[in-house]
């Protein structure tokens, strides 16, 4: 099997680090890397951010992310096709706080963008929300 030179797999995320401030990081196949501005995210990515942490992602279909202080968001499922705007986008915040403005596959169909909690599970039938999950 022929591995990708890694600009082009960078290229292959599924959203992008717009704003990043204080302490976050990206867990990713049992790695912990630190998070810079312009960092491409991929599937099964879990984002942390510390006591002094914040990070603003734009995710391939333009659904913004803000996530707060002391945050686990995991970022299960994304799957987008850009011709028909349609796709699949599952979450989970595991602890923490985000906030989403829905970008283009939930105003396609809005059973398509879900953000699960340790006790819910949120179906976005709107185009902005926010979701806190307390110790």
């Amino acid at each position: 099997m022929l591995a990708l030179p890694p600009a082009i797999a960078a290229d292959n995320g599924i959203g992008q680090v717009k704003v990043a401030k204080g302490r976050v990081t990206v867990e990713r196949r049992g790695q912990t890397l630190p998070v810079e501005i312009g960092a491409r995210l991929q599937t099964s990515d879990i984002v942390r951010t510390g006591d002094d942490g914040s990070v603003g992602i734009t995710m391939n279909d333009n659904s913004l992310l803000s996530v707060g202080p002391n945050s686990m968001l995991s970022l299960d499922r994304f799957d987008y096709d850009g011709a028909t705007q349609r796709g699949q986008f599952d979450s989970s915040l595991q602890k923490g706080s985000v906030v989403v403005i829905s970008g283009r596959i939930a105003k396609q169909s809005p059973d398509a963008m879900t953000v699960k909690t340790p006790s819910a599970i949120l179906g976005v039938r709107g185009t902005e929300f926010a979701v806190s999950v307390n110790d």
